[in-house]
């Protein structure tokens, strides 16, 4: 349906009132501007001449940040961002720092000894190796917390001595469990060939390759003296499934019983878990 030629006269009357309107309120805005734009072009004039220093010398901008809190204790922004990059470390710093790499790979040797493959799964080998670790560990982090952490909360540490305080107890615990070997190859090959004169004298840097070396060796001398009975088993079960001539017999259906039978009479996680705890003395 079209318009009509009347509505569209109406149509145009109300877009010429409109129009109208809108140039009667916008007037008095641009007067108001046009006023006030004046002054101000004035002083933007005059504000060189006034703001230019008399030796001819440029002022410098600077951004000070200050992230301290109050009575010298660090703010919470800080300890957020503190707290969300040890988050990002946890594992690595677990892994490498902690004696968890000897428990775990001991859990898993073990696993393997048995000839199960997938049981206890992963998470469980992983989830005892980590609260075995949090418990061979527990004096080391109690000392960390009393020496480092507190007292920078309470504001009584700077950053650096509270870094200071918490390396100490760390560094005694891996050169506790550092081999001789791993230390002076590492230390001569971190100083030219020089060795330290003291171990608390080595780097960190120097350190804990040479811990993480020291625990792999330590951790497969372990498992070898684990698999020793079940290979003995495995021989002891091949040879009278050859000799009774069921040569189409797998030996490890026949040997699996008579292991986890071992293992079960014997004690067997027990006496690992013992061993491990007993190897960080």
């Amino acid at each position: 349906m079209k318009p009509t030629s009347q509505g569209r006269r109406a149509l145009a009357a109300c877009l010429l009132i409109l129009v109208a309107w809108l140039l009667a309120g916008a007037t008095p805005a641009l007067a108001t501007t046009t006023t006030t734009t004046a002054p101000a072009r004035t002083a933007a004039a005059t504000a060189p001449a006034a703001a230019a220093p008399a030796g001819g010398t440029e002022a410098k901008a600077s951004i000070n940040l200050d992230l301290g809190g109050v009575g010298g204790k660090p703010s919470q922004s800080l300890m957020i961002i503190v707290l969300i990059t040890l988050l990002s470390v946890a594992p690595a710093l677990l892994i490498m720092l902690t004696s968890f790499t000897r428990i775990v790979i001991v859990l898993s040797l073990t696993r393997n000894a048995l000839g199960l493959h997938t049981i206890p799964p992963n998470q469980v080998i992983v989830g005892l190796a980590m609260f075995l670790s949090f418990f061979v560990m527990s004096p080391t982090f109690s000392d960390i917390n009393k020496d480092a952490v507190q007292p920078l909360l309470k504001g009584e540490k700077t950053q650096s001595q509270a870094y200071q305080s918490a390396v100490t107890p760390l560094r005694a615990f891996m050169l506790k469990q550092t081999r001789k070997g791993e230390l002076a190859m590492f230390s001569a090959a971190a100083n030219n060939g020089k060795r330290p004169d003291k171990p608390e004298d080595v780097g960190l840097a120097a350190l804990i390759p040479a811990f993480i070396l020291s625990e792999l060796k330590t951790a497969f001398i372990i498992g070898f003296v684990v698999f020793i009975p079940f290979l003995v088993i495995d021989i002891v079960v091949s040879s009278s499934l050859m000799s009774m001539g069921m040569m189409m017999l797998p030996p490890v259906f026949v040997s699996l019983p008579f292991k986890l039978l071992l293992f079960v009479m014997v004690d067997g996680w027990g006496l690992i878990v013992r061993s491990l705890l007993k190897s960080f003395a």
